[in-house]
Order: structure tokens, then sequence, then C-alpha cells
């Protein structure tokens, strides 16, 4: 895999409240943004509670991880959430988004996919999920961004380089000083 991110606290803020992890083995590739809500050092904290148990747990189910990322939230705010997974020996992806994380896939084509997330976010309560699958082909792009990325400037002008780090050094360049939230965009290429 192929991964670039771009990442800015908000406009005024020292904390970014948005945490994100990502990992890759011989098997496969995880990779995981969590916005707490609010912005500022508490929704750090959650955020970054909520890495802590996809960190510790890198080999569960989506659905698994869901569920005790919710369990640690208990007693703190809530989370939006993004999970990614790409099995490299079946060569399936599988995603889910709680709350406001947009993912869009682009095949190698340049056909672009927007998930539409789950309403809602997580915070200690049970929570239902829905988890899209498909194909991962080589040369397929994945974006996963926080709601501080306005997705329409994710046009397919911006995409069409084909570079992980020339679409999130162009995306900082041309949106990088508006910042009225936390802001994260993580750009993944199927290599």
């Amino acid at each position: 895999m192929n991964l670039s991110v771009f990442q800015k606290a908000k406009k005024g803020n020292y904390h970014c409240g948005d945490s994100y992890f990502y990992i890759e083995t011989e098997d496969g590739f995880l990779c995981a943004l969590a916005d707490g809500l609010g912005s500022g050092e508490l929704a750090k904290e959650s955020a970054d509670a909520v890495m802590k148990v996809i960190q510790w747990n890198p080999d569960l189910g989506i659905e698994a991880l869901v569920k005790k990322c919710n369990e640690a939230l208990v007693g703190k705010r809530g989370v939006v959430l993004g999970i990614l997974r790409i099995d490299f020996h079946t060569g399936t992806y599988s995603y889910s988004s709680i709350g406001n994380i947009g993912v869009i896939t682009i095949d190698a084509d340049g056909k672009r996919s927007r998930n539409i997330p789950l309403a809602g976010y997580l915070a200690g309560y049970p929570r239902t999920l829905r988890v899209a699958r498909g194909k991962a082909e080589k040369g397929m792009f994945f974006l996963m961004f926080s709601d501080g990325v306005n997705d329409r400037r994710l046009s397919s002008e911006l995409t069409r380089t084909r570079s992980v780090e020339q679409i999130t050094h162009r995306y900082q360049e041309l949106y990088g000083q508006f910042r009225e939230d936390d802001t994260t965009l993580i750009v993944m290429e199927y290599d």
C-alpha cells in the first residue's frame, strides 16, 4: 500500500481531535480514522482511546473492532469512525463508516464511488453497523477523511495525478489554510 496523510488542527486549536492508525502485514492492511466530538483536548482523548483499541486488536473484523471501540467510550465524548480493511489473500476490501467520516474509492479507470456513512456516532451505546465490501484492484485509490475536508474539493481533477503524495500535497496547497474544523485526509493506493 502507498499512503499519504494531511492533518491539521482546527484554526486556533493546539490539539487535533482527529486520530488515525494504519498497519500493513503480509496478510492485509487496516486503516482507521476517528474524529472526537467537538474539538480540542477532550475530542483528542476520545479519538485516541479508539485508536488504542484498534492498535491492540488489528486482527479483529470490523464489526468486532467497532464493538470494542464503543465500549472504550463509556464516560467519554463520542467519536465518528471509519475503518478500512484490505485482505491481500482474497483481493477484497471492506469498510464501514459511522458519522461523518467519508470514504471514496477510485478504481484504476478513474470511476469514483462515495460511501454513504451510517448516521450518528459511537458513545458507549449499542450501534447497528453497515459494512461495504468489494474487489480490491491494483491501482485502486481509497480516500478517507474527516468532516474538516469538504468532499467537493476532492474532485476528479485533484485526484487525477494518481499519486498519493501529490493528492495530499495539492489539497494542502489549495485548502490547508481553510480549517474551520479538525482536518484529516488519508489517501491510500492499493499497489
